[in-house]
């Protein structure tokens, strides 16, 4: 393992030494990292909850001195001091059918380009289904270059569960990990959750994380979900 990223509960590390980099998601760190060679200056960074779209927005950030928004907190006052640096602005598909964030995000998205300031926009799934209202901002969206984080493969997925388990200070064998790879979710948020109830669950009976507690947590959660 080389790397490890995740948006997920305990103690994130944000710094590019600290994603790791699977076949899986290579193309997207590549993207990340050539950011110069965005065509306009822009990419739409594309993942599902917890796919490390906020890890990957926090080290373009670093290397490129960016400012971060909330795509939900954007005003137009704010809109002049952001575009004259590069951007962050997170979670743009929250702001669909909300006339104010939408012309806010498509102001921002044009003095930025005229200001030859790259914009990194991150959200849940392509611009094409944010279901946006604003025609012009539609298509300046659907536009953009698109880099998208996919479900995590094995090798992924075994990181963020060992560095998840670390990060709790919780020692656990492979054999473990190998046993919650083949029975969880695949993904990274169902990572965070069931690390989460594990740890609970093994101070809650003062025990440590086998896979005995592991099964009956995994029953547990797949029982909440129904």
């Amino acid at each position: 393992m080389k790397q490890l990223a995740f948006d997920l509960p305990g103690k994130p590390a944000l710094g590019r030494g600290d994603f790791f980099v699977s076949p899986g998601n290579q193309a997207v760190v590549d993207a990340i990292e050539n950011w110069r060679g965005w065509p306009q200056g822009k990419l739409v960074l594309v993942g599902a909850e917890g796919s490390g779209k906020t890890h990957l927005a926090h080290v373009w950030a670093a290397v490129a001195d960016a400012r971060i928004v909330k795509a939900e907190s954007l005003s137009e006052a704010e809109i002049p001091s952001i575009a004259a640096g590069a951007s962050v602005i997170e979670d743009a598909d929250r702001i669909a059918g909300e006339p104010i964030g939408e012309a806010a995000l498509f102001h921002l998205h044009n003095l930025a380009l005229a200001n030859a300031q790259p914009l990194l926009v991150t959200a849940r799934m392509p611009p094409a289904r944010w279901g946006l209202s604003l025609p012009d901002l539609k298509s300046r969206m659907q536009g953009s270059a698109i880099a998208a984080l996919a479900a995590p493969d094995d090798a992924l997925l075994s990181a963020v569960l060992v560095k998840l388990f670390a990060d709790r200070q919780l020692a656990v064998d492979a054999g473990l990990i190998e046993y919650l790879i083949k029975r969880m979710d695949r993904s990274f948020a169902s990572a965070g959750q069931l690390v989460d109830a594990l740890d609970h669950s093994a101070m809650e009976a003062r025990r440590s994380i086998t896979k005995e507690l592991a099964r009956h947590v995994l029953d547990n959660l797949d029982m909440n979900a129904q």
